[in-house]
């Protein structure tokens, strides 16, 4: 079906002389009658339905032109996370509401998901088990129609990607209350993959139980020690004295207590659907700005966004002064820095790398220069990636 604007509005207009609405009588120019409105609804679903589809012919073309013009040494590049993000930023500064711009984002992520797996379906590894927020991040990057894949450890992660077992991984970097996950920064020390995206995630922890529990008696409270620490608040207050034990996700901590009609799990909603449990209070979390960023980790350069961040490591000479020579260019070309980390290497004593975050991406010649001037100055310059920053969810 083929649908123009013209068409779309003909359409809506025949829906509402049908139903017997005034239409532009109203001051909302909406019909006054609840008949009058659901012709209006279904008229408008109608044309979305087409146009839908329109999209997803259009999605279908684009990987034929794909697969027609790839490098014939390499394999066409579906996941564009740069063109997905100039979408979205669009969509959002042009959103009349009363749609929320977060919604506007959310539905058509889905829409992008669902025509991106027309042209390729991709599988992500994220670290496991099921329900953990880094299944939320994959998700809410790629959307439902990805095939999402739990894995035990960030390093299998890694591993997945690297053996293209996966198309992509999704990783966590860091927590706005806890800090930086150390051990990601690790694994890139050792690894040929870049940063294709970002993640920031709002984390709301929510304090849930069996289903046949009705949160009487809790003799135990379970979860990961990150999330134990940053509801301390709450639970000193709600169930102060109760032994809390930390395990390796809140997703575990969910999926021991769906079975037990005595303790209570920390965890995200996600959790609490996949394991089946019910949810007794949400939002429970001491500081509501909590937040973890996440890294889309993969093999492809991504290209400018106009929106751009680039995250490179940095080793440097074991003397007085060195970081600073490292930093000076940034200052002097007034890039941002958004994010320094120091991490020793492994196997050489006192020599340690820096992972750098700022703003800008490495094909703008700002971005060149002061990158060349880096290198004059430090031991090795490694780029890690140039990706589109963080859409607001």
């Amino acid at each position: 079906m083929r649908l123009s604007t013209t068409s779309v509005c003909s359409r809506v207009s025949t829906a509402d002389k049908d139903a017997g609405a005034p239409g532009s009588g109203a001051p909302d120019g909406l019909p006054d009658t609840l008949e009058g409105v659901r012709a209006r609804i279904d008229a408008i679903d109608d044309a979305i339905l087409g146009l839908l589809n329109q999209r997803a012919a259009c999605a279908l073309k684009v990987g034929v032109i794909k697969q027609a013009t790839a490098d014939p040494a390499a394999a066409p590049v579906f996941y564009r996370p740069e063109r997905e993000a100039q979408i979205l930023t669009r969509l959002q500064a042009d959103n009349p509401g009363p749609l929320g711009g977060a919604d506007v984002t959310r539905l058509f992520r889905e829409i992008i998901s669902c025509c991106l797996n027309l042209e390729q379906p991709l599988t992500i590894a994220y670290l496991g088990p099921p329900g953990t927020y880094t299944e939320t991040a994959a998700l809410t990057q790629f959307g439902r129609f990805a095939s999402t894949r739990p894995v035990g450890t960030i390093d299998e992660v890694f591993r997945a990607v690297e053996s293209d077992a996966v198309h992509y991984g999704v990783v966590p970097v860091e927590n706005s209350t806890e800090g930086v996950v150390n051990h990601t920064l690790d694994c890139f020390m050792n690894s040929p993959l870049r940063v294709c995206a970002e993640i920031e995630l709002p984390i709301h922890h929510a304090f849930m139980v069996s289903a046949g529990n009705k949160g009487e008696v809790i003799s135990e409270i379970v979860s990961h020690a990150q999330s134990l620490a940053q509801c301390r608040g709450w639970l000193d207050a709600h169930y102060r004295g109760v032994p809390r034990t930390s395990v390796s996700s809140n997703a575990e901590a969910a999926r021991l207590v769906a079975d037990r009609t005595d303790a209570a799990a920390i965890a995200g909603e996600m959790a609490a659907s996949r394991y089946g449990l019910k949810v007794l209070a949400t939002r429970i979390e001491d500081e509501t700005n909590n937040k973890t960023r996440f890294l889309v980790i993969g093999r492809q350069h991504v290209g400018p966004s106009g929106r751009d961040k680039t995250s490179i490591l940095v080793s440097t000479r074991n003397e007085p002064g060195a970081l600073y020579r490292v930093l000076e260019p940034f200052e002097r070309h007034g890039i941002s820095l958004t994010r320094i980390e120091t991490r020793p290497v492994r196997g050489a004593s006192w020599t340690y790398v820096f992972f750098i975050d700022f703003d800008g991406h490495e094909s703008e010649p700002r971005i060149g220069s002061v990158l060349a001037e880096v290198r004059k100055v430090a031991l090795e310059v490694r780029s890690l990636g140039s990706y589109p920053q963080a859409i607001v969810q």
